[in-house]
């Protein structure tokens, strides 16, 4: 049997990530690989795999703070607010100042309220958004709170065609889980009157993993390298070593006493080095919310 962990994958333009979760089974030899947070075709960078045990943690890895490099194109809006969408209306960008740029993305960073792009996956009705898209309906997308925490300026660029000027901005982008960096440009291009759309995006960050960790499908195929189980979870959780009673508790599903770790989720291990679970704490007693090597 495959070993349990987390693999970092850079991942390649043109491939959904379940491309990836389907290659990375042939390399692992096994069916049990799931993904964290999904990157769209055009995007590259790191996406994170759980294998065997490891997708367990998925869940509570799509929730970690993320960061990106992106390309914003002022002065085009696409249907589905990136460079992979049909065109729409065109505006000139020439008369937007850098200056102005500065000040729409200090309008949308911290916590904002965003509106998911109509082509994307939350379900409206019990149908995904991007289904209702393509069959030609628009669907009310309620708007949710996420954070940017980080929204760093590393160029700005004009661009000259026929159609006038274009305006690139290139940007470092931190933010919390559930954020659209296509919905950013959006925002950003309707903030300044002459609409935006994503034209470059690549993951540099998830969590505690990030690009020095990633490898290629490539050399994967060459090498097949995973993070260990143990060690994935202490990564990015606080732990808690239990003694025999209370590591015999958890394996049962049982509760133990609480800790001084925050809510959590928390590593717990058990006093050789096993991670056993990961467990949540409340007012007078701490639970396990997933089992890892249960008795």
């Amino acid at each position: 049997m495959a070993e349990s962990g987390v693999v970092v994958v850079d991942k390649p333009a043109d491939w959904t990530s379940h491309d990836v979760v389907a290659k990375t089974r042939g390399l692992a030899r096994t069916r049990r690989v799931g993904h964290a947070g999904t990157l769209d075709p055009m995007a590259t960078g790191v996406l994170v795999l759980g294998i065997e045990k490891g997708t367990k943690l998925l869940g509570h890895l799509t929730l970690t703070e993320k960061t990106y490099e992106a390309t914003i194109r002022l002065g085009l809006v696409t249907n589905t607010d990136d460079a992979e969408g049909e065109p729409g209306v065109r505006t000139d960008a020439a008369a937007v100042t850098d200056e102005e740029v500065h000040a729409a993305i200090t309008r949308l960073t911290g916590p904002i309220q965003q509106v998911p792009p109509q082509v994307s996956a939350i379900k409206v009705d019990g149908e995904r958004a991007y289904k209702s898209a393509r069959e030609g309906k628009e669907v009310a997308l309620r708007a949710r709170e996420v954070t940017i925490s980080e929204f760093e300026v590393t160029d700005v660029r004009r661009v000259l065609d026929e159609g006038g000027t274009f305006v690139d901005v290139d940007a470092v982008i931190t933010c919390s889980s559930g954020t659209y960096i296509r919905s950013l440009a959006r925002d950003m291009g309707a903030d300044l009157e002459v609409g935006g759309h994503l034209t470059a995006l690549r993951r540099t960050r998830v969590g505690p993993y990030d690009l020095s960790q990633a490898r290629t499908l490539d050399q994967l195929a060459k090498e097949f390298v995973q993070v260990p189980l143990a060690q994935a979870v202490a990564a990015v959780f606080p732990v808690r070593t239990m003694d025999e009673a209370e590591t015999r508790a958890i394996r049962h599903g049982n509760r133990i006493a609480p800790s001084s770790l925050g809510k959590g989720p928390i590593g717990l291990f058990a006093p050789d080095g096993t991670v056993v679970a990961l467990g949540e704490n409340r007012p007078d007693h701490m639970k396990p919310v997933v089992v890892f090597a249960p008795a």
